[in-house]
């Protein structure tokens, strides 16, 4: 899958998300390997936004692999595993990263 393809499937599900409960969150993701890119899901005012930039004030950084992140969104790789065996990394808020995860399920 490219990086657009994986960009557009994220957009896709994105309007199935319940952001009611999340004031702000704004997560980037930096995916390595063969179809790597970089963008950004931000929720605030009850609405997602989704864009292929990085995102300078954001909550946390999700740094994980083109496969395994869409592992992740199809449900075959969970979020707290992936991190446990080194296979998803954060850099930031880490309650900010499992709010994320929780959103995809």
């Amino acid at each position: 899958m490219t990086f657009e393809q994986i960009l557009a499937k994220v957009r896709e599900m994105a309007k199935g998300y319940d952001v009611s409960g999340t004031n702000f969150l704004a997560v980037q993701i930096n995916l390595t390997g063969d179809n790597g890119g970089v963008f950004y899901v931000e929720i605030k005012d009850g609405k997602v936004s989704i864009e292929p930039y990085e995102y300078n004030d954001r909550s946390c950084g999700i740094t994980i692999s083109g496969d395994n992140f869409i592992k992740l969104i199809d449900g075959k790789l969970d979020a707290v595993a992936a991190f446990t065996f080194g296979k998803l990394k954060v850099d930031g808020d880490l309650g900010k990263a499992l709010e994320f995860a929780n959103l995809l399920k």
